[in-house]
C-alpha cells in the first residue's frame, strides 16, 4: 500500500487559519459507512444523527503553552523551545531552534522565573533540558508560553483556550485532539436529551501526529508513541453499552487509537495506563468503535489512513472531494465529519 494512495489536492485557501465562533457553528459532514452517502449539516445538529444508547468517547487531554522563547546566556541569541514530553519534575524533551547554537551545557533564560540547561542531545536532534524555576512550572508556562499550533496555521491565536476542548482536564498534550473542539454546552445538552452518554479517555497528543509519512510503502512507516489512560468508569460504560447493543463512537482519532490499542493488547477495553504506537490503515479490523467523529486531515497522513481504514479509501477520498467542492474548512480549526 502506497503513501500516494492517500493523496488529494487541497486548495490552500481551505486550510482554516482561525477557529469559528461559536465552536459548534462549524459544518458537519455526515457519512453513511456502508453506502458512502453524504449529508451536509452543522455541528450543533449532531444529536440528530445519534441514537439513544450511543456512547461518545472523548479525549480529555489538555494542550499547554509548550512553545517558549528565551535568550542564550552566553551569546544573547534568541532561542525557541518546544516542549514535547516530561521526563521528570524539572526535565523535558524539547525541539530547539537554532539547534547548532544549543549544544550540551548551553543555558537559556526564558524569564525572571525560568531558566533552562541543555543536558543532552538526542540522535534525532531533540534536547533533554533541565529547568530551574521559581513557582509552579505550568503556571509560568501559562504566563510566558505560546500554544504549539501546527505549522500550517500561520495566524497567531488570540485566545489560548480555543486550542483546547471545553472538557479538557489532564495537562500533557503538545497538540490538540481537534475533533473535540466543536463541542459546546449546547451540543452536550442536545445529545443528553437524545439519550446519548459520554465517557472520557486521556491520550497526550505528541507532535509526531504532524510528522509526515516519508516512506512510499506505508508499511515501512514507524509510528510515534503516545501515553494514554482509560479510567475504570469508561471501561465499564463501554462494556455496558456494547452489552445493550449501543454504539461506541470515538470523538477523534486519538480516542479511536486509545480504545483500539487497549483492545489489541488485552482483548477488551479495560482500565489501564499504557503507551501505544498503533498504526491503523486499510485492512485493519476495528474491535471497539462503531462510529467516528473527526476533522479533515492532511493528504498522505496517518490520520487520513486511519479514516480510510474505517470508511474505506475510495469513500474517504470521494468525501474529501465533495468537501472541497462544498468549500469545507480543513485541518485543526476546520470542519467535522461523522462516520457511522
Amino acid at each position: 500500500m502506497l503513501k500516494s494512495d492517500f493523496y488529494y489536492d487541497l486548495p490552500q485557501e481551505l486550510i482554516a487559519q482561525t477557529p469559528l465562533e461559536p465552536r459548534d457553528s462549524s459544518r458537519l459532514m455526515k457519512i453513511d459507512r456502508r453506502s458512502g452517502a453524504v449529508t451536509h449539516a452543522h455541528f450543533y445538529e449532531l444529536a440528530e444523527y445519534l441514537l439513544p444508547g450511543d456512547l461518545l468517547v472523548m479525549n480529555d487531554s489538555k494542550v499547554f503553552p509548550a512553545r517558549i522563547i528565551g535568550i542564550k546566556e552566553e551569546k544573547g541569541v534568541v532561542c525557541e523551545f518546544l516542549l514535547l514530553e516530561q521526563h521528570g519534575n524539572d526535565t523535558w524533551e524539547a525541539i530547539v531552534r537554532p539547534g547548532r547554537r544549543l549544544k550540551r551545557g548551553a543555558r537559556v533564560k526564558f524569564s525572571d522565573e525560568l531558566t533552562g540547561e541543555v543536558l543532552d542531545v538526542l540522535p534525532d536532534g531533540n534536547r533533554i533540558v533541565k529547568f530551574d524555576f521559581d513557582g509552579v512550572f505550568f503556571d509560568i508556562l501559562d504566563r510566558i508560553g505560546q500554544m504549539p499550533l501546527p505549522p500550517y496555521i500561520t495566524e497567531k491565536l488570540k485566545n489560548k483556550d480555543r486550542y483546547n476542548t471545553i472538557y479538557c482536564r489532564e495537562t500533557g498534550s503538545a497538540a490538540a485532539p481537534t475533533a473535540g473542539l466543536h463541542f459546546t454546552e449546547r451540543v452536550f445538552e442536545s445529545v443528553r436529551a437524545k439519550g446519548v452518554d459520554t465517557a472520557f479517555v486521556t491520550l497526550h497528543v505528541g507532535l509526531g501526529t504532524f510528522r509526515p509519512v516519508k516512506e512510499e510503502n506505508i508499511l515501512d512507516h514507524k509510528m510515534h508513541t503516545e501515553h494514554f489512560t482509560i479510567p475504570r468508569e469508561t471501561a465499564e460504560k463501554i462494556e455496558e453499552h456494547k452489552r445493550n447493543g449501543g454504539r461506541v463512537i470515538a470523538v477523534g482519532t486519538t480516542s479511536c487509537r486509545t480504545l483500539e490499542a487497549c483492545t489489541q493488547k488485552y482483548g477488551e477495553v479495560r482500565p489501564c495506563s499504557e503507551s501505544t504506537g498503533i498504526f491503523i490503515y486499510p485492512g485493519y479490523e476495528f474491535k471497539v468503535i462503531d462510529g467516528l467523529i473527526t476533522n479533515f486531515h492532511l493528504p498522505e497522513s496517518t490520520l487520513i489512513m486511519l479514516v480510510s481504514a474505517f470508511l474505506g479509501r475510495e469513500k474517504t477520498l470521494a468525501a474529501y472531494r465533495e468537501a472541497i467542492n462544498e468549500r469545507y474548512r480543513f485541518f485543526s480549526f476546520g470542519d467535522s465529519m461523522f462516520i457511522s
